[in-house]
Order: C-alpha cells, then structure tokens, then sequence
C-alpha cells in the first residue's frame, strides 16, 4: 500500500522520466518535437471557443527549444508562442492596453527557454570538466605508475626524507647501496648513512628550496665508507619540508682516476729520467774519450799512470755511464689500439668551453674513415691537451684567433694537424729543448710531448706557417688482423732489449 509520502516522489520521477525522454536524441529530433507540439497546440487552441486559454501549454515546446537552440533563436521561438497565444485566445487586442500582457507572456516563454537552455549549458561544462578531471586523474596514475616503475629499476640509489632525515620512501638500489634488508629503510634516519646531508637546511621563509649536487662520504650499514655523488632537492608540501636525492656510489671511479693519475706520473717520470740520461751519456763519452786519448798519450804517459786522480776520473766516468745507460725503455707494453677519431670528439668536449671563453674559434675535421692508430691513450690526450694550451698561449692579443685541427693519411703514418694564427716560434731550432729561458714554466710541455709520442713509436714535428705555426702530430696505424703491438712491429722487442744497462766500451778501454 502506498502512503502519501511516497506519491509526490513518484509523480516527481515520472515527470524527470517524461522530461528526459522529450529532450533525448539529436538536436533536429528535439526541435522536431517543439515543431510538432506548437503545431498541436495552436491547432487544438483555435478550435476551442470559450473560456479556455491554452497559451500556457507553449511553454513546453520552449522548454525543447531552449535545449537546443541559442540565446537569439530561443528569443525567436517566444515571440512566435506570443504571437499564436495572441492570435487564437478570445479577447481582443488593442493598443496599448495589451502590450503589458504581451511583454508578460513573452518574458514567460523567453524565461523558460533561457532556463533550459543556462541548465543545459551548465551540465555540458560540468560533464566536460568531469571528463577532464577523469583524464588528468588517469594520466597522473599512469604518470606515477611509469615514475614508479622508473625508480624501483634505477641503478641509482633514489629516496625521500623528512626535514629531520628520516626516510619516506627508497628503491631498491637504495637499500642494495647502505646495506639494509629490503623494506628496512623507510623510518631510519638517512644521516647516519650521509652525515653531509645534515647540512641541508630545510626550505622555509628564510630558506628557499636546494637543487643542487654534491660529492661526500657515505656509510654503509656494515660500516663500509664510499665516495658518494648526491643529487638532491628539497621542496614544500603540506605535511612539512621534504628532501628528495639519488645517490651514486663513485668509489671504483675515484680509484681508477688516481690509479691513472699514478701510472700517468710514473710513465712521464721515467721518459724524463730516460732523457736526461741520454743527455749525461752524451756528456760522459766525450769526458771517455779525453780520459783515453790523455792514457794513450806518450808525453803524459809517466806522470798519469798510476796518478791516483787520474784513476778517479776513470771510475767518475764508469758511474756516470752506468747511470746514463739506464735509459727508459719503450713504453710499447703500453700502446693499445686507439680510435683517433673518437679520442679528438673527447678533445672537443675537454678544450670547446675554454677556448670560446679565450676567443678562440675551434675548426675540428675528422675523418670518419680513419684507421686506428697505435699509442698509450691517455699519454696521447696529453699530446692533445699540451698543444691546444700553447696554442691558445700564442694567440692571445691577436686579432685573428683560430686553431684548426685536421687529419690525414700520408706514407702509412696517421698524422694530426694543430694548426694555429698564433705568433709563431722565433727559434724553431731550440722548440723541443727542456729548460729554455724564453719559455713558460719549465719549458718542459713540448720535449715531453715528443717523448711521449715517441715512446709509442710516433713523432710530433714542427713547421712554419705564413701566418702562425703548425705541429703535426704522426702516429703508426694498426695493420689489419694486428691485435698487438709487438705482433705488429717485430722490433719493438729488439728495440727493447738493446736498451738493457750495459759498461761502455770506452770506460773498459780506459780501465785496461
């Protein structure tokens, strides 16, 4: 049994139902609708005679038009219901005394089709804002979704922290770098495992947000140090400061460098060691022939045989030799196949800031067919490094500054071209002696040079240029199905083995 309650909510669904069922379709449809119910209405309104008005059944078909139609065509439509409620009702016009009550029953019919046609427009935006809302929803699911799946699979250690350091969120490259069991770190306090991070200050009025990096100390929870490169930032958020950082663990990088720093130091001490001892064995072998031509000498022979001065200078002479004979050998344990072309795009990167700072304008032309070449990679950047900086030192005060680098191939040798509009070498004669008076420094960068490209078999010369100078730096390509040096030159070992310690022959001549 239905009680009263419940009859106006049921009558109040059936009219949405009606309602909605009327306004369903396409907009001709709608409007085809209003057509036809004005037409009905007009149609039954001209027939009655009497007391009945039906003038106010128009407000209807403006209820569909006003679904459908704009503000203009909505205005249109009551004025036609005005004009047709006028032409069939039963009291006679006559101005001005029905002009009121027209403008009444047109604001009646405009009312309610602008009415219809405000709620219409309203649900149309609250639908599109909804679906926007629901696309922006699901896009920042999948945008977290593919951040998260981003952070859990990153090599580097990523993770949240409070102002106090204590750990939001880590992946698992976090928990793998300090040692911690899986899911252990959230809650823990980040600074026991970076201390520097204390010296963040958390972002407020009198801070602004850090973004920026880092290179400190780390501590792994098995008491382990490492090297450690943090990237970090720290924002805002309603909850109070947050610090976010990835972390990377440099160590093996800082070993590698300081190793090669050592070997590089070590390779240069002993092609500088091997130099000047040539130099000495130069000194000591004319000393050796005086010493000999004044024993084999008649005139002196009484006084300087068994002089215990003369003797002495014989034995100075041995030691000398001894100390001259120890010269480097080769460094061809160290030659490697080296891709030129790939070793001068890491020039470009290394020297490109400094010399546009400089004013200096880098023409760089590699072949990209150029064969490897032999040499010590790192001893070769040297070489690089050591001409592009005197360049540089030459050009400064000229107006016209440019280095341009080329490469060829000429009689089975790589060569490289420093080519600069510096001022030139005054005495091209003294330019690979060490300790030159007119130099910067020692004067040591070009005779070192030379002997680093000649410890792997190469050359670097000098020529002269109209405007400016030319250093041409030659390497030995690597010959095809050749996957070391010694296989590659056979005299290397031969080479090698003439430069073992040995006593001069004019000190036993002398001694004899």
């Amino acid at each position: 049994m239905m009680t009263y309650s419940a009859v106006p909510a049921t009558r109040a669904r059936n009219n949405r139902f009606m309602l909605s069922f009327l306004i369903r379709g396409t907009p001709k449809a709608v409007l085809l609708r209003a057509v036809a119910m004005t037409v009905v209405i007009a149609a039954t309104d001209s027939r009655i005679n009497g007391d009945v008005q039906l003038g106010f059944l128009y407000l209807f078909p403006m209820l569909l038009a006003g679904s459908v139609l704009n503000r203009w065509q909505i205005a249109l439509s009551a004025f036609t219901c005005t004009v047709l409620t006028e032409l069939f009702d039963d009291y006679d016009w006559f101005f001005p005394g029905s002009i009121p009550r027209d403008i009444l029953i047109f604001a009646a019919f405009l009312c309610m089709g602008l009415f219809v046609y405000e709620v219409g427009r309203s649900r149309h935006l609250a639908q599109l804002h909804l679906e926007g809302i629901e696309r922006e929803a699901q896009a920042r699911k999948e945008a977290e979704e593919q951040l998260k799946i981003l952070i859990e699979s990153s090599p580097a250690a990523v993770f949240t922290a409070t102002s106090d350091g204590r750990v939001l969120l880590a992946n698992e490259a976090a928990h793998r770098l300090f040692a911690v069991q899986p899911g252990m770190l959230p809650g823990r306090s980040i600074h026991e495992f970076l201390p520097s991070l204390l010296n963040v200050p958390a972002p407020d009025e009198n801070h602004a947000p850090f973004r920026t990096a880092m290179q400190c100390r780390g501590h792994r929870c098995s008491g382990e140090v490492f090297l450690a490169d943090i990237w970090f930032s720290t924002y805002r958020t309603s909850a109070g400061p947050r610090l976010a950082a990835m972390v990377v663990d440099v160590s093996e990088d800082l070993r590698n460098r300081e190793e090669l720093s050592l070997n590089q130091l070590l390779t240069g001490s002993r092609i500088l060691v091997g130099a000047v001892s040539h130099e000495i064995r130069n000194v000591c072998g004319a000393i050796a022939m005086a010493h000999a031509n004044l024993s084999r000498s008649s005139a002196h022979e009484a006084t300087l045989i068994g002089n215990k001065d003369f003797e002495a200078l014989g034995s100075l002479i041995v030691a000398l030799e001894k100390i001259a004979s120890m010269e480097l050998r080769n460094t061809t344990d160290q030659a490697t196949t080296v891709d030129l072309a790939s070793l001068l795009e890491e020039l470009r990167i290394v020297v490109e800031s400094s010399l546009a700072e400089e004013g200096v304008k880098l023409h760089l032309a590699i072949d990209p067919t150029l064969p490897a070449v032999w040499a010590d990679r790192q001893s070769l950047m040297q070489v690089f490094l050591n001409l592009t900086r005197n360049s540089e030192r030459a050009m400064r005060g000229r107006v016209r500054r440019e280095l341009a680098i080329g490469t060829s191939v000429e009689r089975k040798r790589v060569s490289v071209r420093f080519r600069d509009t510096g001022c030139g070498v005054t005495h091209p004669d003294r330019l690979f002696h060490p300790f030159q008076q007119e130099a910067q420094a020692t004067g040591l960068g070009l005779y070192l040079s030379r002997a680093f490209m000649r410890s792997f078999r190469g050359e670097l010369r000098y020529e002269p240029e109209p405007d400016g100078s030319s250093f041409i730096v030659e390497l030995a390509p690597v010959p095809a199905g050749k996957d070391n040096y010694e296989a590659a030159d056979p005299d290397s070992a031969r080479g090698r083995s003439q430069l073992i310690p040995r006593e001069p022959q004019s000190a036993a001549r002398s001694r004899a």
